[in-house]
């Protein structure tokens, strides 16, 4: 699975690399990025709980 930012809905508060700071990552322009491919089976949950941790439904993990 990999984890997928709408750059354009983000609003960089960081929740997703408080929660799950192995797949996110905030960049230079202050919007949340995955760093990460694929995302390792054990810290799909994890990632998962970043995705509905997102005020603005940003994220997205297919």
């Amino acid at each position: 699975m990999k984890a997928f930012v709408d750059r354009d809905t983000c609003i960089g508060c960081g929740a997703c690399e408080g929660i799950c700071p192995d797949v996110f990552s905030i960049d230079d322009e202050g919007k949340s990025v995955p760093i990460n491919e694929v995302i390792p089976e054990n810290i799909l949950e994890s990632a998962q709980d970043a995705k509905e941790s997102c005020p603005v439904s940003a994220i997205s993990i297919d």
